[in-house]
Protein backbone atom coordinates (compact mmCIF):
# COMPACT_ATOMS: atom_id res chain seq x y z
CA UNK A 1 0.00 0.00 0.00
CA UNK A 2 2.75 2.10 0.79
CA UNK A 3 4.32 2.37 -3.12
CA UNK A 4 0.77 2.42 -4.15
CA UNK A 5 0.36 5.53 -2.18
CA UNK A 6 2.97 6.95 -3.26
CA UNK A 7 2.36 6.50 -7.29
CA UNK A 8 -0.64 9.07 -6.77
CA UNK A 9 1.67 11.43 -6.66
CA UNK A 10 -0.94 13.18 -3.85
CA UNK A 11 1.96 13.05 -1.14
CA UNK A 12 4.94 15.13 -2.84
CA UNK A 13 8.35 15.16 -1.10
CA UNK A 14 9.19 18.76 0.13
CA UNK A 15 6.25 20.29 0.77
CA UNK A 16 4.14 20.48 4.67
CA UNK A 17 1.30 18.41 5.03
CA UNK A 18 -1.45 18.86 7.69
CA UNK A 19 -3.64 15.10 8.36
CA UNK A 20 -6.71 15.26 9.12
CA UNK A 21 -6.88 12.92 12.49
CA UNK A 22 -10.28 11.72 13.47
CA UNK A 23 -8.65 8.38 15.09
CA UNK A 24 -10.43 6.47 12.65
CA UNK A 25 -8.48 3.22 10.98
CA UNK A 26 -8.49 5.60 8.07
CA UNK A 27 -6.91 8.39 9.17
CA UNK A 28 -4.62 6.73 11.23
CA UNK A 29 -3.73 4.95 7.82
CA UNK A 30 -3.44 8.45 6.03
CA UNK A 31 -1.13 9.54 8.86
CA UNK A 32 1.33 6.60 9.39
CA UNK A 33 1.62 6.21 5.29
CA UNK A 34 2.20 10.31 5.38
CA UNK A 35 5.24 9.91 7.45
CA UNK A 36 6.82 6.61 6.31
CA UNK A 37 6.36 8.96 2.56
CA UNK A 38 7.09 12.64 4.09
CA UNK A 39 9.01 12.06 7.02
CA UNK A 40 7.30 12.89 10.60
CA UNK A 41 9.24 16.53 10.61
CA UNK A 42 7.25 17.37 7.22
CA UNK A 43 3.83 15.94 8.73
CA UNK A 44 1.11 17.94 11.31
CA UNK A 45 -1.83 16.22 12.45
CA UNK A 46 -5.11 18.16 13.54
CA UNK A 47 -7.45 16.12 15.34
CA UNK A 48 -11.10 18.32 15.58
CA UNK A 49 -13.13 17.64 19.07
CA UNK A 50 -16.54 18.49 18.83
CA UNK A 51 -17.73 17.41 22.40
CA UNK A 52 -20.73 15.80 20.75
CA UNK A 53 -20.02 12.44 22.95
CA UNK A 54 -19.05 11.29 25.93
CA UNK A 55 -15.86 9.78 24.83
CA UNK A 56 -14.57 12.58 22.78
CA UNK A 57 -12.43 12.93 25.14
CA UNK A 58 -10.78 9.01 24.86
CA UNK A 59 -10.85 9.97 20.65
CA UNK A 60 -8.33 13.18 21.28
CA UNK A 61 -5.74 10.86 23.97
CA UNK A 62 -5.91 8.54 21.60
CA UNK A 63 -4.84 10.81 18.65
CA UNK A 64 -2.26 12.43 20.74
CA UNK A 65 -0.85 8.98 22.00
CA UNK A 66 -0.39 8.10 18.19
CA UNK A 67 0.99 11.88 17.21
CA UNK A 68 3.46 11.13 20.09
CA UNK A 69 4.22 7.50 18.87
CA UNK A 70 4.87 8.82 15.09
CA UNK A 71 7.04 12.29 16.09
CA UNK A 72 4.43 14.24 14.38
CA UNK A 73 3.24 17.48 16.16
CA UNK A 74 -0.65 17.55 16.77
CA UNK A 75 -2.91 20.37 17.20
CA UNK A 76 -6.56 20.49 19.00
CA UNK A 77 -9.14 22.52 17.45
CA UNK A 78 -12.55 22.19 20.37
CA UNK A 79 -15.11 24.30 18.31
CA UNK A 80 -18.38 24.64 20.27
CA UNK A 81 -21.95 23.77 18.68
CA UNK A 82 -24.38 27.07 18.84
CA UNK A 83 -28.22 27.22 18.43
CA UNK A 84 -29.09 28.02 15.12
CA UNK A 85 -26.51 26.66 13.87
CA UNK A 86 -27.59 23.70 11.74
CA UNK A 87 -27.38 20.22 10.76
CA UNK A 88 -24.88 18.52 12.95
CA UNK A 89 -22.99 16.82 10.86
CA UNK A 90 -22.63 19.78 7.91
CA UNK A 91 -21.21 22.27 11.07
CA UNK A 92 -18.90 19.66 12.26
CA UNK A 93 -17.73 18.98 8.46
CA UNK A 94 -17.31 23.13 8.23
CA UNK A 95 -15.65 23.72 11.96
CA UNK A 96 -12.95 21.21 10.68
CA UNK A 97 -12.06 21.73 7.41
CA UNK A 98 -12.04 25.52 8.80
CA UNK A 99 -9.66 24.26 11.47
CA UNK A 100 -7.41 22.62 8.67
CA UNK A 101 -7.52 25.58 6.69
CA UNK A 102 -6.09 27.78 9.29
CA UNK A 103 -3.69 25.85 10.10
CA UNK A 104 -2.69 24.79 6.36
CA UNK A 105 -1.84 28.70 6.00
CA UNK A 106 0.29 29.12 8.35
CA UNK A 107 2.80 26.99 6.74
CA UNK A 108 1.54 26.73 3.30
CA UNK A 109 0.98 23.24 3.29
CA UNK A 110 -1.30 20.58 1.92
CA UNK A 111 -4.20 19.80 3.55
CA UNK A 112 -4.84 15.69 3.48
CA UNK A 113 -7.89 13.37 4.32
CA UNK A 114 -8.36 9.59 4.94
CA UNK A 115 -11.47 9.01 2.29
CA UNK A 116 -11.72 5.97 0.90
CA UNK A 117 -13.04 4.12 -2.42
CA UNK A 118 -16.00 3.41 0.32
CA UNK A 119 -16.56 7.03 0.65
CA UNK A 120 -16.32 7.47 -2.58
CA UNK A 121 -19.03 5.19 -3.59
CA UNK A 122 -21.55 6.29 -0.73
CA UNK A 123 -20.67 10.15 -1.66
CA UNK A 124 -21.94 9.50 -4.71
CA UNK A 125 -24.98 7.46 -4.20
CA UNK A 126 -26.06 10.41 -1.62
CA UNK A 127 -25.36 12.97 -4.09
CA UNK A 128 -27.16 11.10 -6.96
CA UNK A 129 -30.31 10.58 -4.71
CA UNK A 130 -29.85 14.43 -3.07
CA UNK A 131 -28.57 16.30 -6.07
CA UNK A 132 -30.28 16.52 -9.30
CA UNK A 133 -26.72 18.13 -11.21
CA UNK A 134 -23.76 15.80 -13.15
CA UNK A 135 -21.72 17.20 -10.37
CA UNK A 136 -23.36 14.20 -8.03
CA UNK A 137 -22.17 11.42 -10.70
CA UNK A 138 -18.41 13.24 -10.32
CA UNK A 139 -17.86 12.26 -6.90
CA UNK A 140 -14.94 13.87 -5.03
CA UNK A 141 -11.45 14.57 -6.90
CA UNK A 142 -8.06 13.40 -5.43
CA UNK A 143 -7.14 16.97 -5.29
CA UNK A 144 -8.80 20.04 -5.15
CA UNK A 145 -6.66 23.06 -4.57
CA UNK A 146 -4.58 22.58 -1.83
CA UNK A 147 -7.08 19.67 -0.50
CA UNK A 148 -5.61 15.80 -1.35
CA UNK A 149 -7.74 12.69 -0.64
CA UNK A 150 -4.40 10.13 -1.20
CA UNK A 151 -6.21 6.84 -0.26
CA UNK A 152 -9.04 7.30 -2.99
CA UNK A 153 -8.13 4.41 -4.42
CA UNK A 154 -8.10 2.06 -1.45
CA UNK A 155 -10.74 0.08 0.00
CA UNK A 156 -11.40 0.15 3.79
CA UNK A 157 -10.79 -2.81 3.84
CA UNK A 158 -7.32 -2.37 2.91
CA UNK A 159 -6.78 0.53 5.27
CA UNK A 160 -8.23 -1.62 8.29
CA UNK A 161 -5.75 -4.31 7.16
CA UNK A 162 -2.85 -2.12 7.03
CA UNK A 163 -2.99 -0.64 10.56
CA UNK A 164 -3.50 -4.08 11.58
CA UNK A 165 -0.48 -5.35 9.61
CA UNK A 166 1.41 -2.35 11.21
CA UNK A 167 -0.11 -2.53 14.69
CA UNK A 168 -1.60 0.88 14.67
CA UNK A 169 -5.02 1.00 16.80
CA UNK A 170 -8.23 3.03 15.95
CA UNK A 171 -11.48 4.39 17.40
CA UNK A 172 -14.58 3.33 15.90
CA UNK A 173 -17.05 6.55 16.21
CA UNK A 174 -20.53 4.96 17.32
CA UNK A 175 -22.18 7.55 15.42
CA UNK A 176 -21.15 5.93 12.30
CA UNK A 177 -23.79 3.19 13.28
CA UNK A 178 -26.85 5.34 13.71
CA UNK A 179 -30.05 5.62 11.30
CA UNK A 180 -30.40 8.84 11.95
CA UNK A 181 -27.91 10.08 9.58
CA UNK A 182 -28.67 10.00 5.56
CA UNK A 183 -24.76 9.11 4.88
CA UNK A 184 -25.35 6.24 7.26
CA UNK A 185 -28.27 4.81 5.45
CA UNK A 186 -26.51 4.90 2.45
CA UNK A 187 -23.87 3.37 3.38
CA UNK A 188 -25.66 0.18 5.32
CA UNK A 189 -28.49 0.25 3.31
CA UNK A 190 -28.04 1.43 -0.74
CA UNK A 191 -24.27 0.27 -1.07
CA UNK A 192 -25.08 -3.10 0.50
CA UNK A 193 -28.03 -3.69 -1.41
CA UNK A 194 -26.04 -2.66 -4.90
CA UNK A 195 -23.71 -5.12 -3.51
CA UNK A 196 -26.15 -7.59 -3.74
CA UNK A 197 -27.67 -6.86 -6.61
CA UNK A 198 -23.68 -7.21 -8.10
CA UNK A 199 -20.49 -8.74 -6.73
CA UNK A 200 -18.59 -5.37 -8.49
CA UNK A 201 -21.30 -2.51 -8.06
CA UNK A 202 -19.13 -0.80 -5.91
CA UNK A 203 -15.91 -0.89 -8.66
CA UNK A 204 -18.56 -0.23 -11.52
CA UNK A 205 -19.73 3.07 -9.38
CA UNK A 206 -15.88 4.02 -9.04
CA UNK A 207 -15.10 3.53 -12.85
CA UNK A 208 -17.90 5.39 -14.15
CA UNK A 209 -16.96 8.30 -11.87
CA UNK A 210 -13.54 8.20 -12.91
CA UNK A 211 -14.53 8.30 -16.99
CA UNK A 212 -17.10 11.19 -15.95
CA UNK A 213 -14.24 13.42 -14.66
CA UNK A 214 -12.44 12.66 -17.77
CA UNK A 215 -15.25 13.79 -20.05
CA UNK A 216 -16.11 16.78 -17.40
CA UNK A 217 -12.35 17.82 -18.26
CA UNK A 218 -13.41 18.06 -21.90
CA UNK A 219 -16.81 19.77 -21.21
CA UNK A 220 -14.84 22.42 -19.07
CA UNK A 221 -12.59 23.08 -21.64
CA UNK A 222 -15.38 23.55 -24.18
CA UNK A 223 -17.42 26.51 -21.18
CA UNK A 224 -14.41 28.06 -20.75
CA UNK A 225 -13.61 28.84 -24.35
CA UNK A 226 -17.21 30.70 -24.70
CA UNK A 227 -16.31 32.68 -21.24
CA UNK A 228 -13.03 33.54 -20.72
CA UNK A 229 -12.77 36.11 -23.34
CA UNK A 230 -11.90 34.19 -26.70
CA UNK A 231 -15.07 35.31 -28.41
CA UNK A 232 -14.34 38.95 -27.75
CA UNK A 233 -16.52 39.39 -24.82
CA UNK A 234 -14.70 40.12 -21.02
CA UNK A 235 -13.59 37.45 -19.23
CA UNK A 236 -16.85 35.38 -17.32
CA UNK A 237 -19.27 37.06 -19.69
CA UNK A 238 -20.88 35.60 -22.63
CA UNK A 239 -23.18 37.36 -25.45
CA UNK A 240 -26.58 36.33 -25.29
CA UNK A 241 -26.90 35.85 -28.61
CA UNK A 242 -23.98 33.58 -28.25
CA UNK A 243 -25.67 31.37 -25.44
CA UNK A 244 -28.82 30.87 -27.38
CA UNK A 245 -26.70 29.56 -30.13
CA UNK A 246 -25.12 26.93 -27.98
CA UNK A 247 -26.46 23.04 -27.51
CA UNK A 248 -28.87 22.77 -24.60
CA UNK A 249 -26.44 21.14 -22.16
CA UNK A 250 -23.54 23.31 -22.83
CA UNK A 251 -25.96 26.19 -22.47
CA UNK A 252 -26.14 24.85 -19.13
CA UNK A 253 -22.69 24.86 -18.20
CA UNK A 254 -21.83 28.07 -19.47
CA UNK A 255 -24.50 29.35 -17.09
CA UNK A 256 -24.08 27.06 -14.05
CA UNK A 257 -19.59 27.82 -14.40
CA UNK A 258 -20.74 31.72 -14.57
CA UNK A 259 -22.67 30.87 -11.08
CA UNK A 260 -19.78 28.98 -9.24
CA UNK A 261 -16.92 31.87 -10.31
CA UNK A 262 -19.45 34.58 -8.90
CA UNK A 263 -20.00 32.63 -5.89
CA UNK A 264 -16.36 31.71 -5.58
CA UNK A 265 -18.67 27.82 -4.45
CA UNK A 266 -21.21 25.79 -6.32
CA UNK A 267 -24.12 26.95 -6.65
CA UNK A 268 -26.64 23.74 -6.64
CA UNK A 269 -29.05 23.62 -9.48
CA UNK A 270 -28.03 27.33 -11.45
CA UNK A 271 -27.72 24.93 -14.52
CA UNK A 272 -31.38 24.55 -14.94
CA UNK A 273 -31.99 28.39 -15.31
CA UNK A 274 -30.00 28.00 -18.69
CA UNK A 275 -33.33 28.09 -21.26
CA UNK A 276 -34.28 31.51 -18.48
CA UNK A 277 -31.44 33.10 -19.16
CA UNK A 278 -31.21 33.01 -22.94
CA UNK A 279 -34.92 34.35 -23.05
CA UNK A 280 -34.07 37.47 -20.99
CA UNK A 281 -34.11 40.80 -22.85
CA UNK A 282 -31.32 41.27 -24.81
CA UNK A 283 -31.87 45.77 -24.40
CA UNK A 284 -31.27 47.04 -21.38
CA UNK A 285 -30.60 45.54 -18.12
CA UNK A 286 -32.41 42.16 -17.11
CA UNK A 287 -31.67 39.93 -13.97
CA UNK A 288 -32.57 36.91 -12.65
CA UNK A 289 -32.13 35.14 -9.56
CA UNK A 290 -29.97 31.48 -9.91
CA UNK A 291 -30.10 30.39 -6.66
CA UNK A 292 -27.38 30.66 -3.59
CA UNK A 293 -27.14 34.59 -3.57
CA UNK A 294 -26.38 34.40 -7.16
CA UNK A 295 -28.35 36.13 -9.94
CA UNK A 296 -27.92 37.07 -13.44
CA UNK A 297 -27.34 40.33 -14.98
CA UNK A 298 -27.66 40.97 -18.79
CA UNK A 299 -26.62 44.32 -19.84
CA UNK A 300 -26.29 45.41 -23.35
CA UNK A 301 -26.87 42.07 -24.56
CA UNK A 302 -23.66 40.21 -22.51
CA UNK A 303 -24.47 38.49 -19.56
CA UNK A 304 -22.44 37.86 -16.69
CA UNK A 305 -23.17 36.58 -12.78
CA UNK A 306 -22.71 38.26 -9.87
CA UNK A 307 -23.37 38.22 -5.91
Amino acid sequence: MLEEARATGLLPAGKPLVAMLSGGRDSVCLLDLSVRLLGAEAVSALHVNYGLREDAGEDEAHCVALCERLGVRLEVDRPRRTEGSGNVQAWARDARYAAAAQMALRSDAVIATGHTADDQVETILYRLASSPSRRALLGMRPSSGSLVRPLLAFTRQQTTAYCEARGLDWRDDPSNEESAYARNRVRHGLARALSDVHPAAAQNVLRTAELLRDEAEVLDELVSAEIDGSNGSAPNTIELARLAELPPALRRLVVQTLADRAAGRPVPGAARFGDQVTALRRTGTAMLDLGGGVRAVVEHGVLRAEL
